[in-house]
């Protein structure tokens, strides 16, 4: 069976094989590639568009006939880092063999998009709420969790099982109906509307990464953190 298909992580397993974690349209599969010291283990590493040769029942597939469908994606700098980070995401939070077709397109249109250098931020966070709707967390961003619309002026706080709860105090992690409502339109000359869709994003995922960090996420800061003397 071939699929088209990403490679989200690769290691050494046994001699000369490598267990490789795939991102299809069938979802993600965790398969054997052998002899991958060969054409198909320079070909099996992140953000190159294949085509793959599946087969085996279990949950442990072996993948064969790796051939490249397209031109790679060369992500630099802190693209790199950000595929880095989907990758790590889709493998953390998605269940295996679980087909999501149209997220696996979205997840294409995202690495091309980091490769031509568009702005950052407005595509992880497309692709964070894109990620939290396809398996089942989505929340509404216009209305709160009573079925009342966002006001512009109101205050509101995320309640990761149900939605957006308006409150009456300033207390810490809040975000202003204005910054969800521009989060809606994806309208991001609001004035700080791109930073709280992050914290935003940040508070949505926390509760299914099980309070683990993520390792892309800390090896970015620690690359970005000026040297010590």
């Amino acid at each position: 069976m071939s699929q088209s298909a990403f490679v989200l992580h690769s290691r050494p397993y046994r001699e000369s094989s490598a267990l490789v974690d795939f991102f299809t349209p069938q979802g993600r599969l965790r398969a054997v590639l052998r002899s991958a010291r060969g054409k198909a283990g320079s070909l099996a590493r992140p953000f190159v568009p294949l085509e793959v040769e599946f087969s085996g029942r279990g949950e442990l597939k072996n993948a064969s006939r790796l051939e490249a469908s397209g031109i790679a994606h060369w992500l630099n700098g802190d693209a790199l880092f950000s595929g880095l980070y989907l990758n790590e995401l889709l493998i953390r939070l998605l269940p295996a063999e679980v087909p999501h077709p149209a997220f696996f397109e979205h997840y294409a249109a995202t690495l091309l998009a980091l490769a031509e250098g568009r702005p950052l931020e407005p595509l992880l966070r497309a692709f964070e709420w894109r990620l939290l709707d396809e398996l089942g967390y989505g929340f509404a961003l216009d209305l709160d969790i009573a079925g009342q619309p966002i006001v512009t002026e109101g205050l509101y706080r995320l309640q990761p099982d149900a939605g957006l709860e308006p409150v009456s105090q300033l207390q810490p992690g809040l975000f202003h109906g204005a910054e969800l409502l521009a989060m809606a339109e994806a309208d991001w000359s609001v004035p700080g509307a791109l930073a709280a869709a992050k914290r935003l994003m940040r508070q949505a995922l926390a509760p299914h990464l099980g309070g683990r960090p993520l390792v892309s996420r800390e090896l970015f800061m620690n690359l970005k953190e000026p040297p010590r003397d």
